[in-house]
């Protein structure tokens, strides 16, 4: 598999860009914080996007193309394999922060170094809009928490009301850029 990553603008970002993208994810433990402590809990299900889901996400990346933020795309050949994107709205006490608000790899492209590569490159966007930190909400899963932390991310040193209230059983994390 040969991997190139471009960045996508807003004419690239249509639905039939994810024909042959797999976001299907079999869980079984998920991280939960309770009484001030991270646990992993017996949480099984299958996270699988549907069509729905897909117009939801194309609308979304859109937008973030449109507002200044950026979105990535890492295609084997003609077919997207993975993708990530990053907001261009600041937020926290210093504006430190700015939103990893995607990151995601076909099922059949895990484990090559797709996500590891894409992290690197939103990293350089963020730093591109100023920020200090990376902010993510990410999944709870055992696997997908594995992925962040691999990738130096820690708990989030002040947490976005909005998207924490939003998603209440994600994570929500940090990276310093």
């Amino acid at each position: 598999m040969c991997v190139h990553y471009i960045q996508l603008g807003e004419e690239q970002i249509e639905l039939s860009l994810f024909h042959g993208f797999r976001r299907h994810q079999e869980v079984t433990k998920c991280w939960r914080k309770e009484n001030g402590r991270w646990q992993l809990k017996d949480i099984p299900f299958v996270e699988e996007w549907s069509e729905a889901e897909y117009a939801f996400l194309v609308k979304c990346l859109k937008n973030t193309d449109h507002t200044g933020g950026f979105v990535f795309g890492a295609f084997d050949e003609e077919r997207l394999v993975g993708f990530a994107s990053v907001e261009n709205e600041p937020f926290g006490s210093k504006n430190q922060y700015v939103q990893l608000s995607c990151i995601h790899v076909s099922e059949e492209s895990r484990g090559m170094g797709i996500g590891k590569r894409l992290f690197a490159i939103a990293s350089e966007a963020g730093r591109r809009l100023g920020a200090e930190k990376l902010y993510i909400s990410a999944h709870s899963a055992k696997e997908s928490q594995a992925f962040y932390h691999a990738m130096g991310c820690i708990e989030a040193r002040e947490y976005n009301r909005q998207l924490s209230e939003a998603e209440p059983c994600d994570c929500q994390l940090e990276f310093v850029l």
